[in-house]
């Protein structure tokens, strides 16, 4: 119960297929399966979107259970502050935690910037992403996009020297952001950031495996690194340290917006840079995520851009630049 009202909660498994295929270093995906939970009090109805991550040990089965596994609680009146310590942090309380956001927002009158304390949000550049594959297809499918202000390329395979400096060719002008997503290896680490140095990457996302990445804090390093599977919480924020310049802060990680927005107080208190990251889902899922994104010097929310198609009154994209949500949409 909430405010006087008894909520009700659903959560939905959707599929969304990809255009084409969205391949990294850990394998091939063609479709997202996402998790949308659905909280109403018969009045109002607020919605959040998640995307469970095996490499975390997420399954949609899971996740989804777990959703509805707290209805109890959400009857007992369960509100988005209580959340916090009843769900651990991942996908399921992050797609909660978005809608408890919206919900609170309709209820109210109001935008979720608003009931954050957050200034109206802008329209920011984001990344567009090119998977990993063989130098001369990441190559054209580069030369595609090349127009673009920000790409993030996935690499984590041997050969990424080459793949890199295919892309560079193909897109002279586009800043660069090397994503590995723990591909690399201690013995080819030196060499394949000398490549991006050579390519002038800006920032080269989670090099080595998160239990192996002790030893970045011994490398003499021409490229900044940012943190991603090595950073969930706030709680893990501190062995970043020495070891990372910056973290790429994810809602599926986090447990949610209001996990998200405190983890980037945090980061700035550790002097480290902050990119705003998805996982591949629909406008939903980028909506709240755009709130974060507005303190973050990257922003990857290109999501619905690699699907074949995007939901109803989704996120506008306009060359470089994603517009904030519609409240339609969410918040």
């Amino acid at each position: 119960m909430v405010n006087g009202k008894t909520l009700s909660l659903s959560a939905t498994v959707e599929r969304w297929p990809i255009a084409g295929a969205f391949t990294i270093s850990r394998g091939v995906k063609t479709e997202a399966a996402v998790v949308v939970a659905k909280l109403s009090d018969g009045t109002f109805a607020g919605r959040g979107e998640c995307v469970p991550y095996p490499r975390y040990g997420e399954s949609v089965e899971a996740v989804a259970a777990a959703i509805e596994a707290i209805q109890p609680d959400i009857r007992n009146g369960l509100d988005r502050g209580g959340l916090q310590s009843v769900m651990k942090p991942g996908a399921a309380r992050n797609a909660l935690d978005c809608a408890f956001w919206d919900l609170e927002a309709k209820r109210a009158g109001k935008r979720v910037y608003e009931l954050a304390g957050l200034a109206s949000p802008r329209p920011l550049v984001t990344a567009f992403t090119i998977s990993l594959g063989e130098p001369d297809i990441m190559a054209q499918a580069t030369a595609r996009v090349a127009d673009r202000q920000l790409l993030k390329i996935k690499l984590g395979a041997p050969g990424d020297p080459g793949r890199i400096a295919a892309v560079r060719k193909a897109a002279p002008s586009a800043t660069l952001i090397v994503d590995a997503n723990e591909g690399w290896t201690i013995d080819n680490l030196a060499e394949n950031i000398n490549a991006c140095a050579r390519a002038n990457v800006a920032l080269i996302e989670q090099p080595l495996p998160a239990d192996a990445d002790a030893a970045l804090a011994d490398i003499k390093r021409a490229v900044p690194i940012c943190a991603d599977e090595s950073a969930h919480d706030r709680a893990s924020l501190a062995a970043l340290v020495n070891k990372y310049d910056a973290v790429n802060i994810k809602l599926d990680k986090t447990g949610g917006l209001t996990q998200a927005l405190a983890m980037a107080d945090q980061a700035r208190k550790l002097d480290l840079d902050i990119m705003a990251g998805c996982m591949v889902a629909t406008s939903l899922a980028m909506a709240p995520a755009m709130l974060l994104a507005q303190r973050a010097r990257y922003v990857d929310l290109d999501g619905p851009l690699l699907l074949a198609g995007d939901r109803e009154h989704g996120l506008r994209y306009e060359g470089s630049l994603v517009h904030p949500a519609d409240a339609v949409l969410w918040g």
